[in-house]
């Protein structure tokens, strides 16, 4: 790859930008200064104005996601997901796999592999979303039972969904689906207003409960493989 392409996809700049920055001097490969934009880069360590840079295209990630966030790549009015991201991952390409609501906390998976996260998120894989809900009114068995028989909403039916009752305004949810306001919805549709709602986990991976809200952290080798085997990819 041309180091000027690199380099603008890691986020340094646009392509002019970078191009005077490799021209200045101010880039380094393996120690040795390049001048010419068109230098192919194959590998080794990258300086960047004497700062080391991440050479990594492909980026997997684990986002605490606190409320008030859009799951968005931009929005004019409102802060999104990317505000506690480095801007190194929006230029990468590296993208929510799926959504979570604005007010929704907990687990939302970003990465640059378009495929797969469109294969985890597509109703046939079935891949597990669990949750936990904070409810405004008492649960009970009749709810498990309307869960599990599926839900019928105003435009589609929900599939049967697992509803574990902890204590009598708060639950957790597993869903195979991801739609719009979908376990929210589920909720109203038996009743219940929800006050809160946080990811556990999506598919094999959960949420590392050392992060704390808007903190990330690199998916593992053995969390990656296990999310590519839930999309049926290895």
């Amino acid at each position: 790859m041309r180091l000027d392409a690199l380099l603008s996809r890691l986020g340094f700049g646009s392509r002019t930008e970078v191009q005077k920055l490799i021209r200045q001097g101010a880039v380094l490969v393996s120690g040795e200064t390049v001048r010419s934009p068109s230098f192919a880069y194959s590998g080794g360590p990258v300086m960047v104005r004497n700062c080391p840079a991440d050479t990594r295209l492909e980026r997997h990630i684990m986002l605490y996601k606190p409320a008030g966030l859009l799951t968005a790549a931009e929005d004019p009015a409102q802060p999104t997901v990317f505000s506690v991201l480095p801007g190194a991952l929006r230029s990468l390409g590296c993208m929510p796999v799926g959504r979570l609501d604005k007010d929704t906390t907990g687990l939302l998976l970003l990465t640059t592999d378009g495929t797969l996260a469109h294969r985890l998120i597509a109703p046939q894989r079935e891949v597990e979303k669990v949750y936990e809900a904070v409810v405004d009114t008492d649960l009970t068995e009749a709810d498990v039972r309307l869960f599990r028989e599926g839900i019928r909403l105003s435009d589609f039916t929900a599939r049967p969904a697992e509803l574990v009752i902890l204590s009598p305004r708060q639950a957790r949810i597993t869903v195979t689906e991801g739609k719009y306001h979908q376990v929210k919805r589920m909720f109203s549709a038996a009743g219940h207003q929800t006050l809160a709602l946080h990811r556990r986990s999506f598919g094999p991976v959960r949420l590392d409960e050392t992060l704390s809200p808007g903190q990330f952290r690199e998916l593992r080798e053995e969390e990656l493989a296990a999310l590519y085997h839930a999309a049926g990819m290895r």
